[in-house]
């Protein structure tokens, strides 16, 4: 322990660098589940793979033929 300290006296910039660097990855893990059940959070709908059709006949264009 006496390690860090003087490490972090001596080079805080690295040292600060280190810590907050390694709690990214547990954040990873930790932050979906506090807002899931603390904060409500409900997530977004997915997106639409397809495009819903009419629920009627459809009707080709016309006019646009090569002639």
């Amino acid at each position: 322990m006496f390690g860090l300290r003087r490490f972090a006296l001596e080079k805080p910039v690295i040292f600060w660098s280190f810590v907050i660097g390694s709690v990214g990855p547990v954040m990873v893990f930790t932050v979906p589940k506090v807002r899931r059940e603390y904060f409500g959070y409900k997530g977004v709908e997915g997106l639409p793979l397809t495009y819903p059709l009419p629920n009627r006949a459809r009707n080709p264009p016309s006019g646009y033929e090569d002639a």
